[in-house]
């Protein structure tokens, strides 16, 4: 008797929000970059650096190598939430350390594990 009742409530309900699709969320309004900006950190020293890289271009950072493969940002607001599709390897280790898309506003979605090093992006470079 009650599983009946509850099946109609959920039904009912309608559709969960997430699967609303915003109509303005298209790869149109999206720009990609001639590169990135990145801010290194050494969690054992406590150095700190930005590190400009060109789109496809690969750079060393301590015994990391960090490779951009793109830098996306809203084509409606430059400066605004920027994300990058990066390649970073540990130095003599062939499986990346990490290896998918960071985003500026949330570094810490799809962070780097890394026992000394911390790598996030800071912006686009258009």
């Amino acid at each position: 008797m009650m599983r009946p009742l509850l099946l109609a409530l959920a039904f009912a309900a309608g559709p969960a929000p997430a699967q609303f699709v915003d109509e303005n969320t298209t790869q149109e309004n999206v720009r990609a970059a001639q590169g990135a900006t990145l801010r290194g950190l050494d969690k054992l020293s406590g150095e700190a650096q930005d590190i400009q890289l060109g789109t496809g271009e690969t750079r060393s950072f301590g015994s990391v190598q960090i490779t951009l493969g793109e830098c996306r940002y809203p084509a409606d607001n430059p400066a605004g939430n920027a994300y990058a599709y990066l390649v970073i390897r540990d130095a003599g280790v062939e499986e990346p350390a990490f290896k998918g898309w960071m985003v500026a506003s949330s570094p810490a979605l799809n962070a780097l594990e890394h026992s000394r090093y911390d790598v996030w992006v800071l912006r686009c470079n258009t």
